[in-house]
């Protein structure tokens, strides 16, 4: 098979080293891919939104299936036009990604479908919203409605902080269109972690266990951000929650999409609070997490790519997946100033050293090549995914690595994976 991977994120590098593994492809490319990316996969400078561009290239070079990757392009379509053009792709239509594209859209489904998840209220208008705000009190959060990069969620600790979330989207417009309207949500309190199922429109496969540790800092310190790495399985959902999610979250927001004749196929990925009263669901996405995608596509004993096909295919239910017994560990390294204003061009060295380990694998976001040097060109620029027998080994083998890694104007979280 002739395949594509869509994207050029540290998720993208995850996903297309797993699949150059299988023994049914015969190509691999990826639009536009990175640096790391580019040693599983041929890049072709094509942008992952640029839909037109990306269904030419398919056609020119006969892909015979494609994985789209992030969610901006699934927003705006891209599997949708493939399709269209008698592509097969995995993801979402455009209606069916509106679950993560709209976090409104998502809690009124949730309303419908009696999935648990905090109380909201949705504004357009910031003078109403405050005053909601200051009725409720603090902690709060604040949500812009649409894809953000990660960056579009404010947990509010006091009133002052609240109110200044809902001055940046609603009158700032820091996130464009996807701050028009924003979502006012109670605070939850326990431990967050990561469910991802493949789905086909009708079923859903579980996969195994993630958590995503969003915080910039230590200690769950700093802005939130797209995610600064973690650990699968996750140390905190049992076998019996997992059952939980299943049955009260997952298959309940598949059928309610086909009931909204928004068949969803792909990827559904709940990010859970798990509270004293059961988990509760925070936000869906409708693709891989990342860093989550690091770890999982570690411990991924099987094939990726017959699930993929199957999830496409509506034809889930003849698939098997097996894991590792071993944990996973990914530490992301992210570039100084990173969520703001994160620093670029800056050189990378030791890699090679850092991940000699077999049981260690670097996978690239923000990086790019200058002859032989290794640059970040991003925010969040690699994450070091480690094996390991349990979690304290997985952690301990993923750090020896980063401190290998000579970069002094990264920085990364020194508690990924310890205990909470």
């Amino acid at each position: 098979m002739r395949v594509l991977v869509v994207g050029s994120g540290g998720r993208e590098h995850a996903l297309a080293w797993a699949i150059a593994a299988s023994p049914l492809v015969d190509a691999l490319y990826c639009a536009p891919g990175n640096a790391g990316i580019a040693e599983e996969a041929e890049c072709v400078p094509i942008g992952a939104t640029d839909i037109a561009g990306l269904v030419g290239f398919c056609r020119r070079e006969r892909i015979d299936f494609a994985v789209v990757g992030p969610e901006a392009p699934l927003v705006l379509g891209l599997v949708d036009a493939l399709e269209a053009a008698s592509i097969p792709a995995f993801g979402p239509s455009a209606a069916a990604a509106a679950l993560e594209g709209s976090k409104a859209f998502a809690k009124d489904l949730c309303t419908c479908a009696q999935i648990p998840t905090a109380a909201h209220r949705r504004f357009r208008d910031p003078a109403a919203a405050k005053a909601f705000i200051a009725g409720h009190g603090a902690p709060i959060v604040v949500k812009a409605d649409g894809l953000a990069a990660g960056k579009g969620v404010t947990v509010a600790t006091d009133l002052d902080t609240a109110y200044r979330a809902v001055d940046a989207a609603l009158i700032e417009r820091r996130f464009g269109d996807a701050g028009h309207e924003i979502v006012v949500e109670d605070f939850l309190t326990g431990q967050e972690a990561s469910f991802h199922a493949l789905v086909d429109g009708k079923t859903a496969l579980p996969l195994a266990t993630a958590q995503d540790y969003k915080r910039v800092g230590d200690g769950d310190t700093g802005p939130n951000t797209g995610g600064m790495g973690g650990p699968s399985p996750s140390p905190y959902l049992t076998p019996a929650l997992e059952g939980t999610v299943m049955e009260r979250i997952i298959l309940p927001a598949v059928a309610a999409m086909e009931r909204e004749g928004r068949p969803l196929k792909g990827v559904l990925y709940a990010g859970l609070m798990l509270t004293e009263a059961g988990p509760m669901l925070l936000e869906f996405n409708v693709r891989f997490g990342d860093p989550e995608a690091q770890v999982l596509m570690m411990r991924l004993m099987s094939d990726p790519l017959p699930a993929l096909i199957a999830a496409r295919d509506g034809v889930l239910g003849s698939v098997d997946l097996r894991w590792h017994a071993e944990h996973a560990v990914c530490v992301v390294m992210a570039a100084r100033g990173y969520p703001d204003e994160p620093e670029r061009g800056s050189e990378i060295r030791g890699l090679a050293d850092a991940a000699a380990d077999p049981k260690v694998k670097i996978f690239h976001a923000g990086t790019r090549r200058d002859g032989e040097r290794l640059l970040a060109d991003g925010g969040r620029v690699f994450g070091v995914t480690a094996l390991g027998q349990d979690l304290v080994a997985a952690r301990g083998r993923a750090y020896t690595a980063v401190d290998r890694i000579d970069w002094p104007e990264g920085f990364c979280r020194r508690d990924i994976g310890a205990a909470r």
